[in-house]
């Protein structure tokens, strides 16, 4: 099957389920498994410029929203090029990810027979069960059912080593400048975790919050998870605004993009990693963690 992902997302899922060599066309963004996009059609470009603040893109966000202008580009010759029988696609973020009108229509103006999925998980077992969802589609349902399994038993565990562990309240910055809550699946990872989640929106999009409202919330731990970023711009963020946090709270940095804001399988990891830090369960995975103060 020629599979064509539009979310980076779904392109980790793919390869999961050891389907690398049927991915045909990738996002600009798709980063893992390293070098995936290498003999790959990108079909997809990105608005945002890595030389960009946080302020900077989330100005532009505005701005091309307000005036109804799309985010991302879908490249139609490069599209036609991957002649895909399964395109994997998005509904649930316009700042993630081409919307779903946009592939709609172009599968139309290209005459593509495609079967176009919509991948739009709002909560961690949601996230888990997409897989499913991708696996059926791709026609390796053992693959993805033996997949969710390991992901539930790893879920088991650390809600084994964590049960009857105090539960640390813990705030998940997704943006720095303004500053916004965690929401959709990542409260779930905190919960998993043996966290509670402060400011947060379980199952829904992320708000922007404020710093009087962060310290108000007194959260003993915050992790600074900037969506589209790795460890080391996170770890940067961090030490920006450390001095708008309270001072009796731990402040970590993470890599969002590997185990917090994608929605697949390595969200089971993030769960993992901080349970690691709230609750010293197993070793601190310095790959995606840093300790800032």
């Amino acid at each position: 099957m020629r599979i064509v992902s539009l979310l980076p997302s779904t392109t980790e899922i793919v390869c999961d389920l050891g389907l690398a060599d049927q991915l045909i066309g990738v996002t600009v963004e798709c980063n893992w498994p390293a070098g995936i996009r290498e003999g790959r059609e990108t079909v997809v470009g990105t608005f945002a410029d890595p030389s960009m603040s946080p302020a900077e893109i989330d100005a532009i966000v505005r701005q091309r929203m307000a005036a109804g202008l799309d985010l991302y580009t879908l490249d139609d010759a490069a599209l036609a090029r991957c002649n895909p029988e399964l395109i994997l696609s998005q509904d649930l973020c316009r700042v993630c990810a081409v919307a779903s009108g946009d592939v709609d229509a172009a599968v139309e103006r290209l005459a593509c027979s495609a079967v176009v999925l919509q991948i739009d998980p709002q909560s961690l077992h949601e996230v888990i069960d997409s897989i499913n969802t991708i696996a059926s589609a791709a026609g390796v349902p053992k693959r993805g059912a033996d997949l969710v399994a390991s992901l539930h038993r790893r879920l088991a565990q650390v809600a084994a080593s964590v049960a009857g562990k105090p539960r640390r309240r813990v705030f998940v910055l997704e943006w720095t400048d303004p500053p916004f809550g965690a929401g959709h699946w990542v409260p779930d990872i905190v919960m998993a975790a043996g966290g509670d989640p402060v400011l947060a929106r379980p199952g829904q999009k992320s708000v922007p919050a404020t710093w009087t409202a962060i310290s108000a919330a007194a959260p003993d731990v915050v992790i600074v998870s900037p969506c589209g970023y790795g460890l080391d711009a996170a770890a940067k963020q961090a030490l920006a605004i450390q001095h708008l946090l309270p001072t009796t709270c731990q402040v970590w940095a993470i890599d969002a993009d590997a185990v917090m804001v994608r929605p697949g399988a390595r969200l089971v990891d993030g769960v993992e990693a901080i349970a690691s830090i709230l609750h010293d369960i197993s070793d601190i995975p310095e790959h995606v963690l840093r300790r800032i103060r």
